[in-house]
């Protein structure tokens, strides 16, 4: 099959905005939305993820790797590249610069829960929590060792997850961590440690709690887990470092970007059973993307599989065929690409007259209780499992937040014995079937020796 010619398109601050409105044309359901750090007039480019047309551009600084997200499907958000704050746009008021979220120091990752109740941003080896419909800074949690590097969501919102250059990957409990007893730090559910040098990107699958975690690190290899118990499930070696990585929709694959440019398709559909294993393509599906000239910085797949976006430190952004392996589109930028990735439009993106449901608040710098961030007038601020409930005869009893732990392990074990059985149940039912056991071989003994004394009885 000979090779499609490369179309290239350039994201050129000066191109112009394409209106859904009264173009006859439909707003799309996927877009590409990418960002460099070379561009001085525009910070971010939407695309139309099928023909390649610019449909919008948001100005106003450099984003950062990792840091672009939409919150609520009403704003954007991403970090200054090099500097100590978030920009935030309106996602339809694409030329005006809303708001800056100020953090304690240079950002490195920002990512927002799918359900647009948290916002997350690694500073330095330091993760902020804030609660976006407040503004309130509800965590800071430290315990990675060197910078934090990138930053995910479970698709539920009940989990997230961070990489860092202490070549650590960590698995965090929402439910843990904003519980606001400050004396008490949060501990991550999970310390994913395999790793033997920095960690550079990681992607979550679906499932939300059940879900599987990859982690890429400089150590040449891709590390797949089991979110819920922490477990190792595969150890992919490569012949360099891996700079970006995400899986197709159905999970049968992972997309890994190399260093030297190189995109490798990594079957997670192998017949071999066992957990390391090294890349090989054209075995059990790997296959590799030639294209880029340079570090594949960051990955996304589109809804339906067939389309995969790739950007790179070569200044483009090309989107491939899955099936066929093929460049189909190359859309070039004005310096190394930062963030690139395929998302559905935003209801709002292409209606000029709206404006977002909530108003985002204006976050705060210091835990509840710091000084400076004290409780407003007439707020009233519930604290769960700050203080112990106390019975009618004095006696302390368990705190809210115990009996929320307590209640959630009750519906787990719940959830265990209707999936894999009561403990007590499986020893009755035990039990019972050897008890049946010994009457079958009873009935067995009975009519073998009766068939014994009908073939000797003499005639």
């Amino acid at each position: 099959m000979p090779r499609p010619q490369d179309v290239t398109l350039y994201a050129a601050s000066s191109a112009p905005v394409v209106c859904c409105e009264g173009a006859n044309m439909a707003a799309p359901m996927e877009i590409i939305m990418s960002s460099d750090s070379g561009s001085q007039l525009w910070n971010c480019t939407v695309f139309d993820l099928h023909s390649g047309s610019s449909l919008l551009s948001y100005r106003g600084g450099n984003s950062s790797a990792r840091t672009l997200a939409v919150l609520r499907g009403d704003f954007l958000l991403s970090a200054q590249l090099g500097k100590n704050f978030i920009n935030v746009w309106e996602i339809q008021r694409k030329d005006q610069l809303q708001q800056k979220i100020v953090c304690p120091g240079v950002v490195t990752c920002v990512t927002a829960s799918p359900n647009g109740l948290f916002l997350a941003a690694g500073v330095a080896e330091a993760i902020y929590l804030w609660e976006v419909n407040t503004g309130k800074l509800l965590s800071v949690l430290n315990r990675h060792y060197q910078d934090v590097s990138c930053l995910k969501f479970t698709d539920d919102s009940s989990h997230f997850i961070s990489g860092g250059k202490d070549n650590l990957a960590l698995v965090w409990s929402l439910c843990s961590v904003i519980q606001l007893d400050l004396t008490h730090a949060p501990d991550p559910r999970h310390i994913l440690g395999r790793h033997s040098l920095p960690i550079t990107d990681l992607c979550c699958g679906m499932m939300g709690a059940q879900a599987r975690v990859a982690t890429a690190s400089l150590d040449q290899t891709i590390k797949v887990w089991e979110l819920s118990s922490g477990e190792l499930l595969l150890s992919i070696l490569f012949d360099v470092e891996i700079m970006s990585v995400t899986f197709d929709p159905c999970e049968y694959f992972l997309f890994c970007g190399g260093s030297d440019g190189n995109i490798f398709q990594a079957s997670l559909r192998s017949k071999s059973l066992n957990r390391d294993r090294s890349f090989q393509s054209d075995i059990d599906g790997n296959q590799v993307f030639k294209g880029h000239r340079n570090l594949v910085s960051c990955l996304s797949v589109s809804m339906d599989g067939t389309l995969l976006l790739s950007g790179s430190h070569d200044e483009t952004v090309r989107l491939w065929d899955t099936n066929s392996k093929q460049s189909i589109r190359c859309l070039a930028h004005k310096g190394p690409v930062t963030n690139a990735v395929i998302m559905p439009a935003p209801a709002n993106m292409f209606l000029p007259d709206s404006r977002p449901s909530v108003p985002l608040p204006r976050f705060s710098r210091h835990l509840h209780g710091s000084e400076g961030d004290g409780v407003e007038s007439g707020e009233v601020c519930v604290r769960l499992g700050l203080y112990t409930q106390v019975s009618p005869q004095g006696k302390s009893q368990e705190t809210y937040l115990q009996k929320a732990d307590k209640l959630n392990s009750l519906m787990n074990a719940i959830t265990d014995k209707s999936v894999f059985g009561d403990g007590e149940n499986t020893k009755v039912r035990v039990a019972e079937l050897e008890e049946e056991v010994q009457t079958l071989k009873k009935i067995n003994k009975d009519l073998y020796d009766f068939s014994s004394q009908l073939l000797t009885k003499p005639t």
